[in-house]
């Protein structure tokens, strides 16, 4: 794929960046990242979404088998969402062991020429240990591949 994902995290930070460009108009990237139709098709299946009220002031929680095969739940607060420039979040990993690590997300929608969007993640962790934790716990290969896929999408719904 000619669009790559590239992650930004300086050393002692606890903010890091997850950037990748699509060939697609802002509207219809920012579409996929709050359509639940969409979204089942490249960032969860179907019975892994416990609820999605993608709204601000809604909230979700998905559900994703860990190594071992048990669920663990992907939690959050939209704190804004405003179409199509971008989404406010919190996340947290349920399978932690212990609770309240709590990340704040922003996805910013940005229109380029040719009807190309970057998507710039800034994720704002309580720790740099837990930044650090979620970069290690292979995030950069998991996005590229959850992006490679919203990508195949996106030119199917442009043909």
């Amino acid at each position: 794929m000619k669009n790559q994902v590239k992650v930004t995290a300086e050393v002692g930070k606890q903010e890091h960046f997850i950037i990748r460009e699509f060939d697609a108009p802002r509207e219809m990237v920012f579409k996929a990242f709050t359509d639940p139709e969409l979204i089942v098709q490249w960032l969860v299946a179907k019975e892994q979404i416990d609820y999605l009220i993608h709204k601000t002031g809604g909230s979700y929680r998905y559900l994703m088998p860990d190594p071992t095969g048990k669920e663990i739940g992907l939690s959050g607060v939209f704190h804004e969402v405003l179409a199509p420039e971008r989404i406010i979040e919190t996340f947290e990993w349920e399978g932690l062991p212990e609770r309240g690590h709590v990340a704040l997300k922003k996805t910013m929608f940005e229109t380029l020429p040719n009807k190309r969007t970057k998507v710039t993640l800034h994720y704002i962790c309580e720790s740099v240990v837990y930044r650090d934790g979620l970069i290690n716990s292979g995030m950069e290969l998991h996005t590229s591949h959850m992006f490679n896929k919203l990508e195949e999408l996106l030119i199917k719904q442009t043909q």
